[in-house]
């Protein structure tokens, strides 16, 4: 494994939906469930105010 990407494992539960719709979408485009799911928790945004008031 490249140590690289070994900082955080995470294991997730998926609905049989939302696997059937990850899995076409890399059957599709030829991407790995890994690469899509990161790009997607990149894209998540939030204000600094907002994520003071998580803590």
């Amino acid at each position: 494994m490249n140590k690289k990407w070994a900082a955080k494992r995470l294991t997730i539960n998926l609905t049989s939906s939302e696997a059937q719709k990850l899995e076409q979408y890399c059957s599709i485009t030829g991407r790995p469930a890994t690469d899509v799911i990161r790009e997607l928790i990149r894209s998540l945004s939030y204000k600094e105010e907002k994520a003071s008031e998580l803590s």
